[in-house]
């Protein structure tokens, strides 16, 4: 098996947003379990939109971690795999990092650098109008299988992860100033 290029594995959402979170804290839980050769990159890319299309364009492989809304029951659990993407992204917009990711994809193509492989991992959110709340239980109870299905996708893909022996503390974590998830969930009204 051929070992791929640079991946990229991406959470987006905005995690003051209930479980518009849900991405990011993924690629924050998975960033602490989980080591990753140097030719992977876990990315926070937040709501950027646009901004991500240059780490889309270096990446040859994107995974990627999102919240979506299909009217499915809150918390089911979807893998969509390479051109099934842009169309799930684009097809109900849940927010304003939906349609950026969609529109990061169609740039990256246009500019020639279309990723040879594709996935997104999401989640069915439950709650999206509760600012400053954290992930619902049961959005964050799928956390583990979503990184589970990453790990999978990425051995697939022929990356050697390894789960660490000890996760790594927070002041070691992929988010700083008291953002990661177990500081942000200690605040009042979190």
């Amino acid at each position: 098996m051929t070992i791929p290029g640079k991946i990229l594995v991406l959470g987006i959402g905005n995690i003051f947003w209930a479980d518009e979170g849900f991405g990011v804290r993924c690629v924050e839980e998975m960033h602490r379990r989980y080591e990753m050769p140097d030719n992977v990159e876990l990315m926070d890319g937040g709501t950027q939109g646009l901004y991500l299309v240059q780490h889309v364009q270096e990446a040859e492989r994107p995974l990627v971690f999102d919240a979506v809304d299909y009217g499915l029951t809150p918390g089911s659990l979807i893998e969509v795999h390479d051109d099934e993407v842009p169309k799930f992204t684009g097809a109900k917009k849940m927010s304003l990092h939906q349609t950026g990711f969609q529109e990061v994809l169609s740039a990256a193509d246009l500019l020639g650098d279309y990723p040879d492989a594709l996935m997104l991992i999401g989640v069915q959110a439950a709650e999206l109008e509760n600012w400053g709340g954290s992930l619902t239980a049961i959005v964050k109870a799928r956390i583990d299988p979503a990184i589970a299905a990453a790990v999978r996708q990425l051995r697939g893909w022929g990356v050697e992860v390894r789960e660490r022996s000890t996760p790594l503390p927070p002041e070691q974590g992929l988010l700083v100033n008291d953002l990661d998830i177990a500081t942000y969930e200690s605040q009042p009204g979190a």
